[in-house]
């Protein structure tokens, strides 16, 4: 049962966290009716260069048209409904399904219609063409919605817009080696919840995260996404020039330097830090099983300043970051002194307590943990959809 008391933790019963008709049902309420990130513009720069993305229970391809457009469709051959392009690809000449050859051009449009009549005389005009969807470029990143007739992207997102960080990541470089995919033995929820519980982040990485004032994070939700701030901790940034182990973020003077990590609803976090820009995406797999794939920008910088960067804040590095326990950091993600290693850690603990009869959850922080217990009601009311 839902948990009644509002000041209490479970809002979701267990279910919710094990459950594959949960699962399944989550695919169908709540991703298959949202934006979901699919990459970035300069991802797909050629003409045919293609990318696909799962939206809750629909696969959508994304390609780059002769004319330079990017457009969204549905990854569906009208013939027998196959999915036809794989996830990613370069330059295709067309898009074709590799079952029986159906090929449509960049508009979505079936080539080769003549003949295709003479073999189906009776074919429908209304199969011949790709099932649409939207895409949409906000704030530097690619996002699809499986409805061709999706209200605009900038009213989902908009609420949230004025408590993102400054940061524009389409003029930002990324840096493909710290791009990494890991795959977390717990329910998304856990990921997206420990994202959002601002009560964890000076006890679980007090030895990692040390650089951010943590009590004084300012944090709620702004429709269905969450904000968070965090200002720097006073030693870090009395010289911050100084101290910052790459080059800073130059946003001018209208704006509060520390860390913007909001979550998107349901999971597209982003880190918006003084030097950095990341996306933490949070893709479900399993009822146990979430895939988080990470991908960093930084300001356009020389490498000879990245290097003065690092070599002037060693000092200040030096005794700044270790892990929360001694031990193997090869065994003990605890020894690790990464601050991802802690969280994944702690998300799959929680999900691997769900099977023992006594599970149950205690006090919750009236402040710290109340992202949570609003996350979950959030949840609870996309959940309680009928169709």
């Amino acid at each position: 049962m839902i948990n009644e008391d509002p000041t209490r933790m479970p809002v979701l019963p267990v279910s919710a966290y094990t459950s594959q008709e949960w699962f399944d049902l989550e695919q169908k309420l709540i991703f298959s009716k949202v934006w979901a990130f699919a990459g970035f513009p300069e991802d797909l720069v050629n003409t045919g260069d293609h990318t696909t993305v799962q939206a809750g229970l629909n696969n959508i391809l994304i390609i780059r048209g002769n004319d330079g457009t990017l457009r969204a469709f549905h990854n569906i051959c009208r013939h027998r409904g196959a999915r036809m392009l794989r996830p990613h690809g370069k330059s295709a000449s067309a898009i074709t399904c590799p079952y029986h050859d159906w090929t449509y051009d960049f508009e979505g449009n079936l080539k080769g219609i003549p003949n295709k009549r003479e073999e189906f005389p009776d074919l429908d005009p209304a199969c011949l063409s790709l099932h649409k969807a939207s895409l949409a470029i906000w704030r530097g990143m690619v996002f699809v919605h499986p409805d061709p007739e999706a209200p605009p992207i900038e009213d989902w997102f908009g609420p949230v817009a004025p408590y993102l960080g400054p940061h524009q990541p389409d003029q930002m470089m990324e840096i493909p080696q710290a791009a990494d995919e890991t795959i977390i033995k717990a329910n998304w929820k856990f990921v997206a919840e420990n994202y959002i519980d601002a009560y964890h982040l000076p006890l679980l990485h007090s030895g990692t995260l040390g650089m951010y004032d943590h009590r004084n994070a300012e944090t709620g939700f702004v429709g269905d996404h969450f904000a968070f701030y965090e200002p720097l901790a006073s030693d870090y940034s009395e010289n911050l020039e100084k101290n910052a182990p790459s080059p800073l973020i130059d946003f001018g003077n209208n704006h509060r330097v520390g860390a913007y990590v909001p979550l998107l609803f349901p999971g597209i976090g982003l880190s918006e830090t003084e030097i950095s820009w990341s996306i933490f995406h949070i893709v479900p797999l399993a009822p146990d099983r979430t895939l988080v794939q990470t991908r960093t920008k930084l300001p356009t910088a020389s490498e000879a300043a990245f290097t003065k960067a690092e070599r002037r804040s060693s000092s200040y590095w030096r005794n700044k970051v270790g892990p929360k326990y001694e031990g193997d950091p090869e065994m003990d993600p605890m020894a690790s002194g990464d601050f991802m290693a802690e969280d994944i850690f702690a998300c799959e603990q929680q999900q691997a307590s769900l099977s023992s009869p006594y599970f149950s959850v205690g006090a919750s922080a009236d402040i710290g943990e109340k992202p949570v217990r609003d996350y979950q009601k959030i949840i609870e009311r996309w959940m309680q959809q009928t169709t």
